[in-house]
């Protein structure tokens, strides 16, 4: 790989902002609704984006981006075709982990856990919330399938733009919906000088969380 500068020589001291075990929450979804907020109020590009990494029954790993659309009842929501590559691999082994890197503030979430599909009526009613667009997307789209070209896919949303001309509600196509993953460990990292970052670590217990500092 050529390139004007070294990438071994690419490297950034962080700064910002230190994590200690005396400022943080005794629950990590609390720690994390903070530093969500925080991530949106310091206008990080993409806040809920995160990285999702699921295994397939054979045991080969994957990774993509995915965007959470809801943390509720302890669970982190995200929406995605289910014979998509990731849906069929949460499906056949729902262990999988969600990382959340906000650069701005030199911070990381990585969360472990178990994902299962939320209730059809969840799906149903975030879908009817998206923009008729990206509707239209979900239902053209053959997610992670082999297409010949884009085209296949513009046309398929233009014939069914025309089929559903007439119609103000569409509904949900049944092989689209969500995803709840709910941890059973959430490691938060701040990024401090000469490498020397702080981790916190809570893996749940059956009575509640207990929480670790790791060495970086």
């Amino acid at each position: 790989m050529s390139s004007s500068k070294s990438l071994a020589d690419i490297r950034r001291d962080y700064s910002r902002h230190e994590l200690d075990e005396s400022q943080v929450a005794a629950d990590p979804l609390i720690q994390f609704e903070r530093w969500f907020n925080e991530a949106l109020d310091a206008q990080v590009m993409e806040a809920n984006a995160m990285h999702l990494a699921s295994v397939s029954a054979d045991g080969r790993p994957s990774g993509r981006m995915v965007l959470l659309k809801g943390l509720e009842d302890e669970h982190f929501i995200f929406y995605t075709n289910y014979h998509s590559q990731k849906g069929k691999e949460l499906d056949e082994n729902p262990a999988c982990c969600l990382t959340f890197f906000w650069p701005e503030l030199e911070r990381q979430v990585r969360i472990e856990g178990l994902a299962v599909r939320v209730a059809p009526e969840v799906s149903d009613k975030y879908f009817n919330s998206r923009p008729r667009g990206s509707q239209i997307g979900a239902m053209a789209s053959p997610q992670s399938a082999v297409i010949k070209d884009r085209k296949i896919l513009e046309t398929r949303a233009a014939d069914l733009e025309e089929k559903f001309a007439s119609e103000s509600l569409l509904n949900r196509p049944k092989q689209w919906g969500g995803f709840q993953v709910k941890p059973h460990l959430i490691e938060f990292w701040q990024g401090r000088p000469s490498r020397l970052h702080d981790r916190i670590r809570y893996v749940r217990e059956d009575n509640g969380w207990s929480l670790h500092r790791l060495a970086p």
